[in-house]
């Protein structure tokens, strides 16, 4: 196989390098991917367009999993689109502000709703993000607090969870790289005497209502949100809301039109998930064609709910659902260019050459520590947290073994690296579904979430340190403390109110329309 050293990790630095400064993720994934073809093929432009296509982009396309995620995706589109249209979004957020009553209360429920869809880390941001979308606007919260909301609850909580796709995931990779080893251990008993040591997953959960305990922010996010209050005060938003409110949402529907289609959807997923969890298991594909199905029968639903109520036509209500699909179009490029990166880091090893930069050199107390900054490196390198879990637990357990550090903490720290790099990287799957589940800018999202998710990652690599000399499952304790500690002051010292005129707010969250 041939070894590409340095130039294999030219595909996903220009992509990187070009999404943060030409703002175009669709335009940066082409240059990425095409860049890492040319390499492949020798430089040869006719040969690299041919086998962009013919061994990613269809390879990716054709892949079980992903052209699951795909249809769902454009399942969960219609949907959106069609409660949309009905007005039952809009007659569900003016109820529910009413209870909801500040921004604080709306962004503590979106979290723990996001904590609640557990099961999939795309489905909770597909979720989440629309059913808070029209109530952020009413408590006039910017896109940008969604986006980081729903995706910090998305991974964080999915990897936790030992029983779904991602658990089962890690299991294998555990039990293929202890069989390698000869270690007997069950996958399941290491996996969860790994929880404890989870402390980017944890700690990103945790530090949101840390955050919100302040009532401020800072960095890109409090200009996000002082940005989205100047606009609400200059009436720059609302107007082009009460022209789209006024063609597509009708005010005859009831709080019905909207809680009816959602009550189908979560019954319809709970009883597919719940017939499986007892029967065969729950597997990847479960999941997919669960929500898949939930989301076709709640469309259903809500196209009988707009005839009862408005008296609209099957035939319209399909033509809404197929135009909820046509958005999601480019989020579905997106997509594939970025498997298709991911495919191209892969066949390039670029993952392994990072890791190769390891050594063996190191204390084994801070070898944990090291291995989560190059799982850090690799994940927003290549986009993919899956990928680079494959690639260190393979590579770097064995040298744990070898150093006589703790496979434990080396594991841990596998994961929080790879999911710290995917949830900061631009080129993530699941950052852009968060983009698009709070229909927000990607780059907007990318850039107000590093901060706070940089934060973590330094906790967390703090905590690597600590476990590396002290081996405890009670110091997660101590760094969820710290962090609060930490959050707290420098939110005092150098935050931002999340609104800065309090009254006004709130008069304009009374009156404005929702889009």
């Amino acid at each position: 196989m041939e070894n590409y050293g340095l130039l294999s990790l030219v595909p996903p630095a220009l992509s990187i390098f070009l999404a943060i400064f030409t703002r175009n993720v669709i335009l940066s994934l082409v240059a990425g991917t095409f860049a890492g073809a040319l390499i492949i093929t020798g430089f040869n432009p006719f040969f690299a367009v041919v086998n962009l296509m013919e061994e990613h982009i269809f390879v990716q396309i054709s892949s079980s999993s992903n052209s699951q995620i795909l249809v769902v995706m454009l399942c969960i589109g219609g949907f959106v689109q069609l409660i949309e249209r009905s007005g039952g979004a809009s007659a569900f957020s003016t109820i529910i502000v009413k209870y909801i009553s500040d921004p604080k209360r709306g962004q503590l429920a979106a979290w723990t709703a996001g904590l609640s869809i557990f099961f999939t880390d795309s489905g909770n941001a597909l979720i989440v993000g629309p059913l808070f979308r029209p109530i952020f606007k009413k408590l006039n919260l910017c896109k940008e607090k969604l986006a980081y909301i729903i995706d910090t609850t998305a991974a964080p909580v999915s990897i936790l969870v030992p029983f779904i796709a991602w658990g089962v995931y890690i299991m294998s990779l555990i039990g293929n790289a202890y069989a390698e080893l000869g270690l007997t251990e069950q996958p399941y008993e290491v996996l969860l005497s790994v929880w404890p040591y989870q402390f980017y997953a944890i700690l990103s959960l945790l530090a949101i209502p840390m955050l919100l305990s302040t009532g401020k922010d800072i960095g890109p996010m409090a200009a996000a949100q002082a940005k989205y209050n100047r606009a609400i005060a200059n009436n720059e938003l609302n107007q082009q809301d009460i022209v789209v409110e006024g063609e597509l949402i009708s005010t005859n529907s009831t709080l019905a039109t909207f809680i009816i289609p959602l009550a189908v959807m979560l019954a319809s997923l709970m009883i597919f998930i719940s017939y499986f969890a007892y029967t065969e298991g729950v597997r990847s594909i479960h999941v997919n064609s669960g929500i898949c199905l939930s989301y076709v029968f709640a469309s259903l639903s809500c196209a009988y709910m707009m005839r009862q109520q408005n008296k609209t036509p099957y035939q319209k209500s399909l033509s809404h659902f197929i135009r909820g699909m046509e958005k999601l179009i480019s989020v579905c490029f997106i997509l594939v260019l970025a498997w298709s990166l991911s495919s191209i880091c892969k066949e390039l090893d670029t993952g392994l050459y990072l890791a190769s930069l390891i050594g063996d050199s190191i204390s084994p107390s801070l070898f944990p520590a090291l291995v989560f900054l190059i799982g850090a490196l690799m994940s927003f390198a290549t986009g993919s947290s899956y990928g680079t879990f494959a690639i260190l637990m393979i590579s770097v357990v064995p040298v744990a073994h070898s150093l006589d550090a703790s496979l434990t903490l080396t594991i841990a720290a596998v994961l929080s690296g790879g999911l710290f790099g995917d949830h900061t990287s631009p080129i993530s799957d699941t950052t852009v579904v968060a983009s698009m589940g709070a229909d927000c800018n990607h780059i907007d999202h990318v850039s107000t979430q590093f901060y706070y998710a940089s934060f973590v990652g330094l906790m967390t690599f703090i905590a690597f340190v600590i476990t590396g000399f002290y081996q405890s499952s009670l110091v997660i304790l101590m760094m969820i403390l710290l962090q609060f500690i930490l959050i707290t002051a420098v939110m005092k010292r150098f935050g931002i109110d999340n609104v800065s005129d309090k009254n006004n707010a709130a008069d304009l969250t009374l009156n404005r329309p929702i889009a």
